[in-house]
């Protein structure tokens, strides 16, 4: 899984590229991106399947914030970003959430 953060200069907005490697990619039909930015709903965000089986998504979140997030594959398969900023645990307390800093 990769992230990219582009910073835009004209407002306190940056444009974040989320990926999922082909590897991954290709076991699942569908990916989701949940997080504090789209009140975790598990049909907001979805990703953009690729020709190469992986999935992407760019996204604008505002800046000077720390952002919860996960992926959610076919509905039911939650999976954290390894390149995440961080990780903290999750309000239930039975795993964590990745965190982007923007």
């Amino acid at each position: 899984m990769a992230i990219t953060k582009k910073f835009l200069k004209t407002r306190p907005v940056c444009k974040v590229t989320f990926k999922i490697a082909p590897e991954k990619g290709k076991k699942y039909n569908s990916a989701y991106l949940l997080g504090d930015f789209n009140e975790w709903d598990t049909k907001a965000t979805p990703m953009k399947k690729l020709k190469n089986g992986g999935f992407s998504i760019s996204i604008d979140l505002e800046t000077n914030e720390e952002y919860k997030f996960r992926y959610l594959f076919d509905g039911i398969t939650w999976d954290n970003d390894e390149d995440a900023d961080k990780s903290v645990p999750t309000p239930f307390g039975d795993d964590e959430d990745s965190v982007i800093i923007v």
